[in-house]
């Protein structure tokens, strides 16, 4: 290139080169960093408790959420600096999430999971304040205030919560782990707080485990009348059976292993883990693999059984054949006679760990309320599951199930009536 062209080129790019300069003097974080923040988020599922049901603006708060204390209603968390959180410098930010303290020094419902939040490190944390802060659009919206009964509105007493219950301590990698363990594990415990649904709660609401120090780390709890299942490696319901690519395949399509998302899984599945690396799946399905059994009391799946006809029960004196005919009539044309499922569209039945597991919450609501499996980008169309509150009788619902939790080679305790009934009185259905 000779002089004169050198020189006239330099011109042309001289603007442009003085506008990057400008952007990186007046303290906007980059393009880059925004993006990372992004994709915090999802990991996160930011906008799963900050977005409103019908059609709420994202991030601007609302959304009700049901606790044992009352409902607690999500806050505004847009860069609006009057309603959201547009007035908060990093060190705000920061406290909030990882020690559930606002502005203001206003204490936080563990209902936003600052316990795990602990734990994210210094750069994605601030990825995520570059990312509210300025890929968020601000919303002016005043979400409806948290009322909750006496004592439970004392938001003093948060203070002696955090101190007894809340851990301290970042992510701190294993020395003796693998990369991708230790991704899995920092996304698990940190950003995905998982164990927020999956770990079962404590005298105190607080979680029973942090990390895979506890034996109760992501063995399955009760949230918003549904069962979040055993995470770990129990052959029945929990993970001992399911391959790392299926847990990968679940957690991006909602489908793996004959297995169909469900309930509160539906939405993190759309709104957060398919948005996921596949890199950052297959290390948080390393990591889970990792997790040892519990050893609980649980149902159990044999495949010498897993053929129609032979049933394996705990429930001798239930007549089968009145279990038989209710999924005959009901359940069949989608579950399939042999309880196999129909792929990528309805679950199996036969195996399912949540069809097996102790805890029979999900499975009632299931067939009280239906249901649908996620709608993904990369997974199958979106299949419905009718509910039957109005066609089934509360024995028929417990015939049922037992008959489904004793056949194709399952074998979990039987479902009752007053198991169904008592249930539907939980959810006034």
């Amino acid at each position: 290139m000779n002089p004169l062209s050198r020189l006239v080129l330099c011109l042309l790019l001289w603007p442009i080169a003085v506008m990057a300069d400008a952007n990186a003097d007046d303290g906007s974080p980059s393009a880059q960093l925004i993006a990372r923040g992004a994709y915090l988020a999802k990991a996160a599922d930011c906008a799963g408790c900050h977005t409103a049901a019908s059609n709420g603006a994202p991030y601007a708060g609302g959304l009700e959420m049901t606790s044992p204390f009352g409902t607690i209603v999500s806050s505004n968390i847009t860069p609006d600096r009057e309603t959201g959180i547009g007035a908060y410098s990093y060190e705000d930010f920061a406290k909030a999430l990882r020690e559930g303290v606002g502005r203001g020094g206003k204490g936080l419902y563990p209902a936003m999971p600052y316990p795990a939040f602990v734990k994210i490190t210094d750069d994605d944390m601030r990825a995520l304040y570059a990312f509210m802060m300025h890929g968020v659009p601000p919303v002016k919206h005043r979400p409806p205030e948290t009322k909750v009964p006496f004592p439970f509105d004392q938001r003093w007493a948060l203070r002696i919560w955090r101190a007894v219950f809340a851990p301290k301590e970042r992510f701190e990698p294993h020395a003796g782990r693998g990369a991708d363990w230790n991704r899995g594990a920092y996304l698990v415990q940190s950003l995905g707080h998982c164990g927020s649904c999956h770990t079962p709660r404590g005298i105190g609401y607080q979680e029973r485990g942090y990390d895979e120090s506890s034996k109760t780390f992501l063995s399955g709890g009760v949230n918003d009348n549904w069962f979040a299942p055993n995470l770990r490696a129990d052959a029945g319901s929990g993970l001992g059976r399911i391959a790392r690519e299926d847990v990968a395949a679940f957690l991006k399509t909602g489908h793996g292993a004959g297995m169909v998302a469900y309930g509160s899984m539906v939405q993190t599945i759309e709104d957060s883990t398919q948005y996921l690396s596949d890199d950052d799946l297959r290390s948080i399905a390393v990591y889970l693999k990792t997790l040892p059994a519990t050893n609980a009391a649980d149902g159990a799946f044999d495949p010498a059984f897993a053929q129609p006809g032979r049933l394996k029960t705990r429930a001798p004196d239930v007549p089968p054949e009145q279990g038989a005919a209710v999924y005959a009539g009901f359940c069949a044309q989608c579950h399939r006679n042999d309880g196999k499922g129909v792929p990528n569209a309805f679950p199996a039945l036969a195996g399912n760990p949540s069809v097996i597991s102790e805890d029979t919450t999900s499975l009632i609501r299931l067939v009280v309320e239906g249901g649908n499996s996620p709608a993904t980008i990369h997974g199958p169309a979106r299949q419905p599951m009718p509910p039957f509150a109005g066609r089934l009788t509360d024995a028929q619902i417990a015939l049922v199930l037992t008959y489904v939790r004793a056949s194709w080679g399952n074998d979990a305790r039987p479902v009752t009536t007053n198991d169904v009934a008592s249930f539907r009185a939980t959810i006034h259905k």
